[in-house]
């Protein structure tokens, strides 16, 4: 056989394979239609090919969100305090369409996330539930979202790469299912950009809101390079969204984004910063296992302190006097352990931390501090009190007096 032959046979062999290897990936389109005059976004997923996915099963919560559901193939809802619905799509192209109602308010009369005629900020968690996905073998679902606003409204924003206008690609790494999450806002809106290392920075709210949007960027430019010597990894855009009352006024992380409630102080009158506590959370992902809240919680407390007097922004008074409020707030704190720390407890753990800290250094002199114990904690994501200790003192090379304590049994 000749070389040209050969060369031609080859071209030919791989021309015929690439649609077999192409045909492994299956679009998952995500289509949002917000819908102002009742409180609702229209959600309506997409599969190109229904035979890729045996069955998606949503969580839906205690069902009073969800509503008005329309399915290609077989949709099976089993209502409850735990209600679920099951999605079984026709072979070819299929959609699976419901609504969701956007607006949720706490006891107090404020909102968590709120539609408004002009703007609405919410979780992208809400619009597509968390799911159990059970597709066919050899399959990757390439995840996009496009939303559809309102005439009047000009712009949404989410944490998510921009792919057009109002499209934007869902691609996480570490879930099988990708689904749109995070803090998301769409309306009328005014933002402020700006590129800080590896990660685009957007801080965005409604129009007239209150919103110190340079206020925000020029915090986290004061501290970002202390950020970025502290956290491995980084994500590549960070969205920072907040309005004004009604909205809870309080901080909250997302997915590489924080709500930020426009009159909450970047720092408050303790000397700790709320925004800085979420933007901790953001970086290092942890979560408490087995009654371990605290180890959360308490890095993110620890670190929004941590940060903000690596930056220069505490003086040692201040620093002092910051910890003798946790000392008084964290009186009578018997144990950390917990489903969901309290405030008490977060204080608790903070001056744990800070007296891990400093035997740390002590016994490796300072060749190794709690940020080695923090980025050790990153790899695990859910860590239990169990693994903290054994992450701690491997670090440190030998067990640990500080953490021989009754607070962590």
């Amino acid at each position: 056989m000749t070389l040209g032959l050969r060369l031609a046979l080859a071209l030919s062999l791989s021309m015929l394979a690439a649609p077999a290897w192409a045909a492994n990936k299956v679009n998952l389109d995500y289509h949002v239609r917000f819908l102002p005059q009742s409180d609702q976004a229209e959600v309506r997923l997409t599969l190109a090919r229904g035979s890729a996915v045996r069955s998606l099963d949503l969580d839906l919560g205690d069902g009073s969100h969800y509503s008005d559901f329309k399915a290609d193939g077989q949709w099976q809802l089993s209502p409850g305090k735990a209600a679920r619905g099951v999605w079984r799509p026709s072979a070819d192209k299929a959609s699976l369409t419901y609504r969701v109602r956007v607006s949720q308010a706490r006891k107090n009369g404020s909102f968590e996330t709120r539609m408004t005629p002009n703007w609405a900020l919410l979780r992208g968690d809400d619009l597509v539930p968390a799911a159990r996905l059970d597709q066919q073998d050899g399959v990757e679902l390439v995840a996009r979202l496009e939303f559809e606003l309102p005439g009047t409204w000009k712009s949404v924003e989410t944490a998510w790469p921009r792919i057009g206008k109002n499209r934007f690609r869902i691609d996480n790494v570490s879930r099988l299912f990708d689904r749109p999450t995070g803090w998301m806002l769409a309306g009328n809106l005014g933002s402020r950009r700006t590129r800080l290392g590896d990660t685009w920075v957007t801080v965005a709210s409604p129009q007239g809101q209150g919103m110190h949007r340079m206020d925000v960027l020029t915090m986290l430019t004061f501290v970002w390079p202390h950020v970025q010597a502290l956290y491995p990894r980084q994500p590549g855009k960070l969205l920072i969204v907040g309005a004004a009352d009604p909205m809870w006024r309080a901080s909250v992380a997302g997915r590489e984004s924080i709500y930020l409630h426009s009159r909450v102080p970047l720092v408050n009158e303790s000397g700790s910063s709320p925004m800085l506590r979420e933007l901790a959370k953001v970086f290092a992902r942890i979560s408490g296992r087995e009654r371990s809240d605290w180890i959360g919680e308490g890095f993110a407390e620890y670190y929004a302190i941590e940060l903000l007097r690596r930056a220069g922004g505490m003086s040692d008074e201040r620093y002092q006097t910051l910890e003798t409020r946790l000392a008084t707030v964290s009186h009578g704190v018997s144990t950390l352990r917990g489903e969901q720390a309290n405030p008490a407890q977060v204080a608790k753990a903070v001056l744990l931390l800070q007296e891990l800290d400093r035997e740390i250094r002590l016994k490796t002199r300072n060749k190794r501090s709690l940020d080695d114990v923090l980025r050790a904690a990153m790899h695990q994501e859910r860590v239990s009190t169990q693994a903290f200790v054994a992450l701690a003192e491997g670090v440190m090379g030998e067990p640990s007096k500080v953490l021989d304590s009754a607070l962590l049994r």
